[in-house]
């Protein structure tokens, strides 16, 4: 125990520094709010649908609500029922368990409607292409407005693919 100790005391610890407020995001967080606004005049609300991925685009979503994203701030919001929502955003390619669900919450969004693909999976099917289990990207089952490449694709394209969607409309 006292070696252990002892070896903690000698190396010391590596800090990361923080980060500078020259950040990529920073500067472009005014913009985006501003954008939002002019496009909608109101939130954006997101339904986010996993049709069968590996959690890899999910956790990538979930910082975009951390307190450095901070979408919510922005103007956009996740909601639980697609009946409240402006986009799906589709991670995972489809596999034949999810099929039904993602078409019926394509059904339940009300119109203008806008979907976009997030990661390598929905996009193109990525490794599980050809599987037995899978029907195939998203773009098999619902027409895709946006797709969003990269496994997984960082939040700061995420948000990119949603605005680019949002402009679509």
């Amino acid at each position: 125990m006292w070696q252990l100790i002892r070896q903690f005391a000698r190396t010391g610890h590596s800090d990361e520094p923080a980060p500078t407020a020259e950040d990529a995001w920073r500067n472009e967080e005014q913009k985006v709010r501003r954008e939002i606004l002019d496009l909608l005049g109101r939130a954006l609300c997101i339904r986010q649908i996993d049709a069968g991925s590996c959690n890899g685009c999910e956790l990538e979503i979930h910082a975009l609500n951390n307190p450095y994203y901070n979408i919510e701030g922005l103007g956009i919001r996740f909601v639980a029922s697609p009946r409240h929502a402006d986009l799906l955003l589709v991670t995972g390619p489809v596999t034949l368990n999810m099929k039904a669900a993602v078409l019926a919450a394509y059904d339940a969004t009300p119109a203008p409607k806008l979907v976009v693909a997030a990661g390598e999976c929905a996009c193109t099917g990525g490794i599980f292409s050809g599987s037995y289990a899978v029907c195939g990207p998203v773009s098999s089952i619902l027409p895709v407005d946006v797709a969003i490449p990269g496994c997984p694709p960082p939040p700061v394209d995420l948000l990119r693919g949603i605005l680019t969607a949002c402009r679509a409309r």
